[in-house]
């Protein structure tokens, strides 16, 4: 019988060379000597007052080190990063073994602010220095990822001084039927579970009347609408997702095509991607050129947009809602549609009645007729007909034939008040020669070259994102209020740069 050495895992105490942990070519080697060697971190110097007295402070780019390696492995809790920091090797190379508490490195994540901007501006001279950034196409997206607050506490202030009403109402009634209780001539036991619950209520009601109190009037929208807001972080939105209703923020990166650098990224407690897309722009106004193309989706696309861009003299490629029906590549599109809407679709979509629709008529443009389904000539009543900026010809069909019509019910929306059917087919826009940016922007991309450009966005920004949020594990934002949000966005953005500047051999 074969005989094996027994492989003994038990602890021990074994020398280590700590700098020979970091292998050259990995991620936590060109991170350490990036932070060692190339950023400049004397900005964090003035957050510390301790030059004469106090204790000594962990230099802040162990702390960097150790934060964004966690994060490149998942890790985001501060207890976890100081757990790895006492118990992985790597973790104990980067810090040196002094493993930092996990409120030191809360802190520092919490607390990095403006810092963050100046190191990611770093990281990109680095990458631009590496060949890495090619400014020849931007593609923008974004991400909606959970924020660490309740959907349960959101609302309008209608709402919240509603719920603040059923507390009390319950609270009273609770102790209305102690008291009652009470007067029986055999006094029963007060039940101390219901004692606590009246408490709970009333410290409910008591909080929502303090957060009226401090939040006197309704956050408004970008046209002047109500939106929602939340008693455990104001500045996060409630946002429809693909698998639901979450409360959060959108992430949102700006990647360069060449070698899917992230060149800007933002995170905004809002899920209108569109009132986005001009902040986005202008902040990669130093790493663009005048040729760089911008690409972005059909949730970034409005007039104003548009507008803003033709004025800029900013090329740009954003498609719009129609630009999938305009392209037969998307003809069978609609067996792929997702789900309903959730944040709007409240109930069961009822299946509408399906009416005769243009299509449905046979019209002959050289000749001028028009033959309805049901086999009946209508007459033309119109041959320059504008509708919404389009121009057409009209047909009417007669009383004769449309009265005691059996498809009439087919045919008409109200066949109980509409006497006969009218139907229009367009031959065009009423100007030809209208050269708005909107419809310059759709000719452009209904174009085979734009299409072939438009086609390079999603293998562009997508990728990244799947590297987030799949291999670093980013399925949700640990910390509270925008600036922290957007703080720990850039935090894993940095992470997928250096990656990118590890692989390509940097400090080795």
């Amino acid at each position: 019988m074969a005989r094996y050495k027994v492989i003994d895992t038990s602890p021990r105490f074994i020398a280590v060379d700590l700098q020979r942990q970091l292998v050259p070519g990995t991620f936590e080697h060109a991170l350490d000597y990036l932070i060692d060697h190339e950023l400049d971190l004397t900005g964090f110097d003035i957050r510390y007052g301790n030059d004469a007295t106090g204790a000594a402070a962990y230099p802040p780019g162990l702390l960097l080190k150790v934060v964004l390696f966690a994060y490149s492995q998942g890790i985001v809790s501060s207890r976890g990063i100081e757990r790895a920091c006492r118990e992985h090797v790597t973790f104990i190379a980067l810090s040196g073994d002094s493993a930092p508490h996990f409120t030191t490195i809360a802190a520092f994540v919490s607390g990095l602010g403006d810092e963050v901007a100046r190191l990611f501006a770093q990281i990109l001279t680095l990458c631009d220095r590496q060949g890495l950034i090619g400014r020849e196409m931007f593609a923008i997206d974004g991400v909606k990822l959970p924020s660490n607050a309740s959907k349960a506490k959101s609302g309008t202030r209608a709402d919240f001084q509603r719920q603040a009403e059923r507390f009390e109402r319950a609270a009273q009634t609770m102790l209305a039927r102690h008291r009652q209780n009470d007067t029986r001539p055999v006094e029963p036991s007060l039940d101390e579970k219901a004692v606590r619950r009246v408490e709970r209520l009333r410290r409910a009601a008591a909080e929502l009347r303090h957060w009226l109190k401090r939040n006197p009037e309704d956050r408004k929208g970008s046209r002047g609408s109500i939106r929602k807001s939340n008693r455990t972080d104001p500045e996060s939105a409630k946002m429809a997702t693909s698998k639901g209703v979450i409360q959060g923020y959108t992430g949102v990166a700006a990647v360069d095509s060449a070698h899917q650098i992230i060149i800007e990224a933002q995170a905004h407690g809002t899920g209108s991607e569109h009132d986005l897309l001009l902040p986005v722009i202008a902040a990669t106004a130093g790493n663009r050129t005048s040729q760089t193309l911008i690409t972005a989706d059909a949730g970034y696309h409005s007039k104003s947009n548009v507008e803003a861009l033709a004025e800029q003299g900013t090329p740009a490629l954003i498609a719009d809602n129609g630009m999938r029906t305009r392209d037969e590549r998307f003809k069978e599109q609609a067996k792929y549609k997702a789900l309903p809407d959730p944040l709007y679709d409240k109930a069961h979509p009822k299946k509408a009645v399906r009416h005769f629709r243009p299509q449905d008529f046979d019209y002959d443009p050289e000749s001028g007729i028009c033959i309805c389904p049901a086999g009946k000539k209508l007459y033309q009543n119109g041959s320059n007909c504008i509708h919404n900026g389009l121009i057409g010809n009209k047909f009417q069909g007669a009383q004769r034939d449309c009265l005691p019509c059996a498809l009439r019910d087919q045919c008409l929306r109200t066949p109980e008040k509409t006497r006969t059917r009218q139907v229009m087919f367009f031959r065009g826009k009423v100007n030809p020669e209208d050269d708005h940016p909107v419809e310059r922007m759709k000719r452009a991309i209904d174009s085979e070259r734009g299409r072939e450009l438009y086609g390079q966005r999603f293998a562009t920004v997508e990728p990244v994102f799947g590297n987030l949020r799949h291999n670093k594990r980013l399925n949700r934002f640990t910390l509270r209020g925008r600036k922290k949000v957007d703080t720990q966005w850039k935090l894993y953005c940095l992470v997928h740069n250096i990656e990118k500047l590890a692989h390509h051999g940097f400090g080795q």
